[in-house]
């Protein structure tokens, strides 16, 4: 059985307020991501919504985007439904990639600081699978990941 990390309490509570201590250069990479898909005109599909900083970000840029948002966190995604409740063009799911329909494409997915939350024992592939999975051919994919160089040298943070 894979292991799922899931911010709770404290945690997914202060996450915009610490978040850039925890990674530097945040705001840069969010800012970024409007300027890597504006050639996406259809469904994006954004994993680890979190907060919903990333889709906030994508809809200002373009409200006629379809998002869709998943998370397992049921805090996390709380937040983005309270920051993202004006936008209609915004689905969000608490659960997993693979709970969502199969059958459903996209044409630009992005996964922003998840993959270091993940044991490399194929749980890192199989998400990367299962995204892929939910794009049409040719479709764009945008990934940020922190290095595991902060596990072994924490004074890197």
């Amino acid at each position: 059985m894979n292991k799922v990390e899931i911010f709770e309490n404290e945690r997914a509570t202060g996450y915009n307020q610490f978040v850039d201590m925890w990674i530097p250069g945040y705001h840069y990479f969010l800012d970024c991501l409007p300027k890597l898909l504006r050639e996406t005109k259809r469904d994006l599909l954004v994993v680890g919504c979190g907060t919903g900083n990333e889709i906030e970000k994508l809809v200002q840029a373009d409200e006629h985007r379809e998002i869709t948002g998943v998370d397992p966190s049921p805090e996390m995604i709380k937040q983005a439904e309270e920051k993202l409740q004006r936008y209609h063009n915004v689905d969000l799911i608490e659960g997993l990639v693979t709970d969502l329909d199969i059958r459903k494409k996209y044409s630009a997915a992005t996964l922003f600081l998840v993959l270091h939350f993940l044991e490399d024992n194929g749980n890192k592939i199989n998400l990367l699978k299962d995204i892929s999975n939910r794009l049409v051919s040719g479709a764009t994919f945008v990934k940020i990941k922190l290095t595991s160089i902060w596990k072994t040298n924490p004074s890197c943070i």
